[in-house]
This record gives structure tokens, C-alpha cells and sequence, in this order.
């Protein structure tokens, strides 16, 4: 007889895995064959959502059933091979594996204490990553819930480093406006961060690109020249590795050289492109990114983790716990400074980094750099249909992104992009690359072929 439906004997519970399994399989295969867009009937899904008033309880099987095929019909399905929208990849098996281990186990990752495993696999992983950054032995950082998360704690430490008094006495401690300096085609989740901040939206100061979608260099040292003669206090300097409408990269080295010439931080938001330093044949891209004070890259993205799989990486790791260092009576203390709840802004957190453990493990770095190097090529191959077809491709696809245009006489791009998405066949979207619409394709899953990517030029050829 079960004890309970919440904690369940060994063989209820592995009865019901097993059939939870079967439909999720059963469901996956339904979601490569079907469409990409949402197809459920949004009214019978809020009826019987309202239904659910938790006055009695339900068979759990039933629930299983319900809510897989409520996501089956009521998602964009980014494990779709046809899938070529955001940076939300298809996740990796072997993360899926750690996702099932971490429930299970479900350890707290507050103190070393309590998790000495868990918080040296994901401390071993961080340093694994440093270095193949360029970042050297002595680096570390840590793993965080997103990029966001790893980006506010870059702004943290750079303000802190900047005017020590920041940590107790917050912007008041600065004698003119800290302010920091971002690409104008960065990701804006930065102007949020300087509101959490508490220097306000504005210290974001965008930086016009080049005409190509990168940092101008010479605007950046204008900008930051013209805010040191107004009395600002600039204290960081944000490159980007793979925007989000388009891929590109900053121009990092000449960005560290002016951060270097200015005293002031250096950070690399390479969330999505931080992916090319598993690949030698795409290092190269990255050029000048181990000059980097911290680097954010998010495992989530273009190395196919489960969601909620960013990083931190430090140069001088010791930083963190002079911004994220408290004392309580009631943690289990290991050694001053060891503990991620006095390194990081989080306390209780999940066992997030077993995911890249088990992925990098099985797939090696060259297993890994096979993967990136395989979107890139599918994305050149998108590019070269449709330039066939008469398309522009405005961007270079080295990050596996695409900015397309299509022939003279064409609809507007977003029309073309809202008759794709009506159709199911294919997720694209519309962004703006140097002020002008353009249709956005990238390549995330690794399980996209050559032929689907057929399927995708003849689609967007039908609908222009």
C-alpha cells in the first residue's frame, strides 16, 4: 500500500516514471512532426485550467496526461527542429540526466558544508571553463540562473571595486554618477540591472555601433572622455559576444584596451557566444576576451542545457566575497570565502551546473566544439539558399545567426515572419539590425538537419 501520492514506495514510483516517460516520448515525436506555433484552443485550455480548485485530489497519472498535452499544444516548441528563433536551444540529453538526478537528490548548494560534491563538481566545471577562456589557473566565478543574474553581479563587483564605499554606503559613496557603457544593440536586460543597481537607468549609456552591428571603439572612448569632464564616474565597460539581433561581436580587444586605459572593469556578456570557446576553429572570434575581468555564458544557450544554466567566470574570483560576504550564526561554515552564499547573490540554490558536468563529460571538448561548429555550418547553408533565392544576409553568421532581407518587391519582413509563424512550419522572428527590419533566423537545435533547413528556405521563399 502507498504511504502517500507525494512520497510514493519505490515501485509506485517507478511504475509512474516509467509512464511519464513513454508519454513524454510519445510527445516529442508529435512535436517534430507537428507545428512549431502553439495549436491549442486557448478558451477550453482557461475553462479547464479554472477547474483545478485543489478542493480534491486527482489521479496523478491523469494530471501527467493533462499537462503534457497541454505543453505539447500550448507552447512554442523550441525543441522543434524548426525551431531557428532565440537564443533557447534544444537541451542536451545528458542535462536532462542531470535535472532528473538533482531532484531527486535535490541537494542545497548554500554551503560546502552541507553539498562538499556538488559544490566542488560545479567549482571544477567554472575552472574548466576560465581557463579555456583565456582567463588563467587562478580564475573561478560561479554558476548562476541566467545571464541577467551573472551580469548584475559583473555591475556589483565593478562598482565595488570602483569606490569600496559602495558596499555599505551604495551610490552615495561615488563623488559624481557611476555610469557604465554598453553597445546600443547590446541586451537591454542591462538597463534593468542599473535600476536594480541603484544608480539609476540612465548610468546605462549606449554606445553607437559601427555600421556593422559591433561597439564603436571610437564612440565608446568619446562617450566615456565626455562623462570624466561632466564628473561622472565610469566604472565598467560591457562588450558583447553574439548579440541577440544578430550575433555579432564587439571589437573585445580594443574594448579592454580602452577599459585598461581608463581603470575601469572590464566585462564580456558572451551568453551566446561564449559557446565558440569549446571550438578551435571558432576561438579565434573571441579574440581579446581573456583580457576580461568576468565573462558571462550561458550553458543554457549554445551549449544545449536545460534552462536556468548561466555563468559567472572571474578573473580574480576573490572579489565576490568582498561584495556578497555576510556572517550568520545559523549556515554550517566550511572556510571563509568557500561557501557560494557568501560568493554569490543567491542562498538556497539548485544543483544548476551537474548539467554542463554531464554534458561536457560526455561530449568532451571536442565533442562540444562539433556542435557549435555544426550550427555555424547550417546557418551558412540557410544563408547560401536564400541568397540563391535573391536574399540579402546582412550579418556574419559566424555565431550561427542570420539578418536576412528578401529580393526587391518582397512583403515587409514582418509580414513575411507572421506568415511563417500562421503556417507552423518554421519559428523565425523580426529584428532590427542597424535600424532596419530584418528577418532573424538562428540555428539552436542539434538536431536540425540539412534537409529541415531545406524546408525552411522553401517556406520563407512561399511567404514573401
Amino acid at each position: 500500500m502507498s504511504r502517500s501520492v507525494l512520497f510514493p514506495l519505490p515501485e509506485e514510483r517507478r511504475a509512474r516514471e516509467d509512464r511519464l516517460g513513454a508519454l513524454l516520448d510519445a510527445a516529442a515525436l508529435r512535436v517534430a512532426a507537428g507545428p512549431v506555433t502553439p495549436d491549442f484552443d486557448a478558451s477550453a485550455f482557461t475553462t479547464a485550467l479554472a477547474g483545478f480548485d485543489f478542493a480534491q485530489p486527482i489521479e496523478l497519472d491523469d494530471l501527467l496526461g493533462w499537462t503534457v498535452e497541454q505543453l505539447e499544444h500550448g507552447l512554442v516548441q523550441i525543441t522543434h527542429p524548426r525551431y531557428l528563433g532565440l537564443f533557447n536551444p534544444a537541451p542536451a540529453f545528458p542535462a536532462q540526466c542531470a535535472d532528473r538526478i538533482a531532484a531527486r537528490f535535490n541537494p542545497q548548494l548554500a554551503t560546502a558544508t552541507t553539498s562538499p560534491a556538488a559544490v566542488a563538481i560545479e567549482a571544477h566545471v567554472i575552472r574548466a571553463m576560465a581557463a579555456r577562456a583565456g582567463l588563467g589557473t587562478q580564475a573561478g566565478g560561479h554558476f548562476t540562473t541566467g545571464g541577467s543574474e551573472a551580469n548584475q553581479t559583473a555591475l556589483a563587483c565593478a562598482l565595488t571595486r570602483a569606490e569600496p564605499g559602495f558596499a555599505t554606503g551604495g551610490s552615495r559613496a561615488f563623488a559624481g554618477q557611476p555610469v557604465f557603457y554598453i553597445s546600443k544593440d547590446s541586451h537591454l536586460a542591462w538597463i534593468k540591472l542599473a535600476h536594480l543597481a541603484g544608480i539609476g537607468r540612465a548610468a546605462a549609456r549606449l554606445v553607437p555601433t559601427d555600421g556593422q552591428g559591433r561597439m564603436s571603439v571610437a564612440a565608446l572612448a568619446a562617450a566615456l572622455a565626455a562623462d570624466r569632464r561632466a564628473g561622472c564616474a565610469p566604472v565598467m565597460i560591457v562588450a558583447t559576444a553574439g548579440t541577440t539581433n544578430a550575433g555579432m561581436i564587439d571589437p573585445l580587444a580594443s574594448c579592454a584596451a580602452v577599459a585598461r586605459g581608463a581603470g575601469v572593469w572590464f566585462h564580456v556578456d558572451a551568453a551566446w557566444g561564449g559557446a565558440a570557446i569549446v571550438s578551435p576553429a571558432l576561438r579565434g572570434l573571441l579574440d581579446g576576451i581573456e583580457q576580461a575581468d568576468s565573462i558571462t555564458i550561458d550553458a543554457h544557450k549554445f551549449l544545449a542545457a536545460t534552462m536556468g544554466c548561466g555563468m559567472l567566470l572571474l578573473a580574480r574570483p576573490a572579489q565576490l566575497a568582498g561584495v556578497f560576504g555576510v556572517e550568520t550564526s545559523y549556515m554550517p561554515s566550511h572556510e571563509p570565502g568557500a561557501d557560494p552564499y557568501v560568493t554569490s547573490v543567491q542562498w538556497s540554490r539548485r544543483f544548476l551546473g551537474l548539467r554542463l558536468f554531464l554534458a561536457l563529460g560526455a561530449a568532451g571538448w571536442a565533442g562540444y566544439g562539433a556542435h557549435v561548429e555544426r550550427a555555424v555550418a547550417l546557418a551558412r547553408l540557410l544563408a547560401a539558399r536564400m541568397q540563391g533565392h535573391g536574399w540579402s544576409l546582412l550579418n556574419d553568421p559566424s555565431l550561427a545567426v542570420l539578418s536576412l532581407l528578401p529580393p526587391e518587391g518582397s512583403a515587409p519582413v514582418r509580414d513575411i515572419v507572421a506568415r511563417v509563424l500562421a503556417s507552423g512550419g518554421a519559428w523565425v522572428s523580426v529584428a532590427t539590425f542597424e535600424g532596419r527590419a530584418v528577418l532573424r533566423a538562428c540555428i539552436t537545435n542539434g538536431e536540425t538537419t540539412a534537409a529541415d533547413i531545406a524546408e525552411v528556405a522553401e517556406l520563407l521563399e512561399r511567404c514573401r
